[in-house]
């Protein structure tokens, strides 16, 4: 494993730092050893990379979202089963069938088509702190602490829209996410996406292009996510982590001596399975649910509250 906490964090180092005004009292100096014992170097050639959807948080961030909105009426709850099938029968074949993916790219992010940009956030951000926050998985964020101790940085990579993503990273304190696109104009959504859905290989080839960017090692980073979808992302870092696998991960990571970590306990596996396998196809919808949407949009006369 890439980290050493244990060393890293509590390695003293006994001078002042320069330029530093420190209090001539006993107090003070021991305040200042304290701070001094707990400060760890940036490691900036290494980097850990944490998928979300049953890796960092349990179930499918993008239904939780979902959810959300459909709560605030933005759409109905038969709204959501669609979405809800659509999403499954993704999980289900996009790994084998590319033109699933591809027939999603074109309707992934239609529903958002003409809302503000500051209003996604903001949802993003309520709907977090409602159905979100207490569903990430503390082991797995005790791992994303693990590289922060070590001072190294850690982001997300998710197929869900990179706002939400980004909110959610910041919610846990972590330095950022990779996510799905959406185009922009005038501070509004158009519903196209910028380059790809974020799965599969492209979460590799972003990882490999935010690498290039910072200065990183790839060898020395590590990756974690519960699917085989990601295989191409753990293959592309030095340490590879299968976090609460689907079979075929696991499978994986047993012949590749990948290190498999499993969060779930028998109760909180079944209360998942229904978030995953359901997960809302707000990502990868189809062209006439998305279109319904924007009808209904259209007919409401307030703006987003």
């Amino acid at each position: 494993m890439p980290i050493r906490p244990s060393t890293a964090a509590l390695a003293l180092r006994r001078r002042r730092q320069p330029g530093r005004i420190v209090a001539s009292s006993p107090a003070g100096w021991a305040v200042a050893e304290v701070e001094a014992a707990l400060t760890v170097p940036a490691d900036h050639a290494a980097a850990a990379f944490f998928d979300v959807d049953n890796t960092m948080m349990q179930g499918a961030s993008i239904y939780y979202f979902a959810r959300g909105l459909a709560k605030r009426r933005y759409f109905t709850s038969g709204d959501l089963v669609r979405f809800a099938y659509q999403q499954a029968r993704f999980r289900l074949l996009a790994s084998e069938h590319a033109g699933t993916v591809a027939g999603a790219k074109s309707a992934a992010l239609a529903f958002i088509a003409g809302w503000q940009v500051d209003d996604m956030e903001r949802l993003c951000e309520e709907i977090f702190d409602e159905l979100m926050a207490d569903r990430i998985w503390s082991g797995t964020r005790a791992l994303a602490q693990l590289h922060l101790d070590a001072g190294q940085r850690v982001w997300l990579v998710t197929a869900a829209p990179v706002e939400l993503g980004r909110i959610i990273a910041q919610r846990l304190g972590l330095t950022g996410a990779i996510g799905t696109v959406a185009e922009i104009v005038d501070g509004v959504y158009t519903g196209r996406l910028v380059g790809d859905l974020m799965h599969g290989p492209e979460k590799a080839d972003a990882i490999t292009a935010l690498a290039s960017v910072e200065g990183l090692d790839l060898a020395r980073c590590a990756a974690y996510s519960d699917s085989v979808n990601d295989t191409p992302m753990l293959s592309t870092v030095g340490y590879a982590v299968a976090v609460n696998p689907d079979p075929a991960l696991r499978r994986e990571a047993r012949r590749r001596g990948w290190e498999i970590r499993d969060f779930r306990t028998g109760r909180k596996a079944a209360k998942i399975v229904v978030p995953a396998a359901l997960a809302t196809g707000m990502l990868v919808g189809g062209v006439a649910t998305a279109a319904a949407l924007r009808r209904r949009r259209l007919r409401r006369s307030t703006p987003l509250p």
